[in-house]
């Protein structure tokens, strides 16, 4: 079994290789896609639009989201297909993390002329994100640190 830092490097240099040969023009349904392929192709265990639960802070189930891949049952991959990632990607993909209490997620944007992915951990799934990759933005200083 891999181990999460493992698994975030197969999928980022898979999304690098997968914007290079694509470039930027197209929907992020193409480039969920062709990461879905690549990833199947390379015996990761990739689900496409998995719905997941969002559960409240007592365990109730109080509704669903659809994960654009959810790799290995344990890390959740957002993909955007924008000029730039915005304050609002960030939110959801935490939101997500902190709602299901899956621990990782990568948020990749595909529409940019450079490639760009943050990864994201909870430290405590439900309390406290957690931002390693590059400075955070400033909206999410007070609940996450950067790692390096």
């Amino acid at each position: 079994m891999k181990t999460i830092n493992e698994l975030c490097d197969i999928v980022r240099e898979t999304s690098y290789v997968i914007h290079v040969f694509h470039g930027h023009g197209h929907l992020a349904k193409v480039y969920e896609n062709a990461l879905l392929h690549r990833l199947t192709k390379a015996g990761i265990d990739v689900k496409q639009q998995h719905p997941i639960q969002v559960l409240d802070e007592d365990g109730t189930v109080i509704g669903e989201y659809l994960a654009d891949l959810l790799v290995d049952g344990r890390l959740v991959v957002e993909l955007k297909a924008v000029r730039s990632l915005a304050d609002e990607h960030v939110a959801q993909l935490l939101g997500y993390l902190k709602s299901t209490r899956i621990e990782h997620g990568l948020l990749i944007n595909f529409g940019s002329f450079r490639f760009q992915i943050k990864k994201y951990a909870l430290s405590d799934p439900g309390i406290k994100p957690t931002r390693i990759a590059s400075a955070l933005v400033p909206f999410f200083a007070l609940f996450a640190f950067f790692r390096g």
